[in-house]
């Protein structure tokens, strides 16, 4: 029953009685839909449709708690306080809670708590304080049960300000409402989708070798195809181009990569 505690991230809360509708306008998903129990997966991106940030949204019924990641915490906050105006809200960091994840057979805990809302597989995720649950595991082994999966963390995954929304899956895993309204960078990611303009994806890989450093360009026959991104125990994220077929060697710094599309995928002829 793995239980592990994930330092890297820090929660946020946002509380006022316009929390919602603030937070609307903002981000790619549907906050309205967060509830006790129920968590929604959405990005903060720049006004030109570019990955900033994302967390998961989680509510107690009078608050929104951000799960996100702690080196963007001081951003986010920043970034988001610009933007309140008239609103009635107030953000701050949440004191006092840390986050945990669970999957396999972990019974989800009681409080502050939803499934993983990007696959059921991913298993759940709480806000609690710490020490509140006893952790069987460590982050390093939920690291690898996301890779597994070909799930991206952050910016270990992502680019600020360059990745695009559906490079990384957003579209298949529940980050990206297509009917809410407005947002910010909506334009872009609505245009990436419907004219079909993605020409790279986030893939997992398999690695035989020393792990390449985040970074490191991917080839093909010699010519570049890609670069590797967070990796652990022979698994990966890379950044691919569609036009490589999966499942071929390709060769990344010492070591060779094979992609392969999770069931998740949605790719170009394929069935979702």
């Amino acid at each position: 029953m793995p239980i592990a505690p994930l330092p890297d991230r820090a929660p946020i809360e946002i509380s006022g009685e316009d929390r919602v509708a603030f937070l609307q306008g903002l981000v790619s998903n549907d906050v309205a839909q967060a509830a006790p129990g129920r968590a929604v997966w959405s990005a903060l991106l720049t006004p030109q449709g570019k990955w900033l940030a994302d967390f998961f949204v989680l509510s107690d019924g009078g608050r929104l708690l951000l799960d996100a990641e702690a080196a963007q915490a001081e951003m986010l906050l920043q970034k988001l306080s610009r933007f309140r105006l008239r609103s009635k809200v107030a953000l701050a960091p949440a004191a006092g809670l840390a986050v945990f994840v669970g999957w396999g057979d972990s019974p989800m805990p009681s409080g502050l708590a939803a499934p993983d809302p990007r696959l059921a597989g991913a298993g759940w995720r709480a806000l609690l304080p710490p020490g509140a649950l006893v952790a069987d595991a460590g982050p390093e082994d939920y690291d690898r049960h996301r890779l597994a999966l070909g799930l991206p963390d952050g910016s270990r995954d992502l680019e600020s300000e360059k990745t695009v929304l559906l490079e990384a899956g957003f579209d298949e895993l529940s980050g990206v409402s297509w009917s809410k309204g407005c947002y910010m960078g909506q334009e872009l990611t609505a245009r990436t989708k419907y004219r079909g303009l993605l020409k790279k994806r986030l893939f997992p890989v398999t690695v035989e070798g020393p792990l390449p450093a985040p970074g490191t360009p991917i080839l093909r026959d010699g010519a570049e195809v890609g670069e590797m991104r967070s990796g652990a125990a022979g698994r990966g994220l890379a950044l691919i181009r569609l036009a490589v077929p999966p499942g071929e060697t390709l060769s990344c710094g010492e070591a060779t990569l094979r992609a392969s599309v999770p069931e998740w995928m949605a790719l170009p002829g394929r069935a979702g």
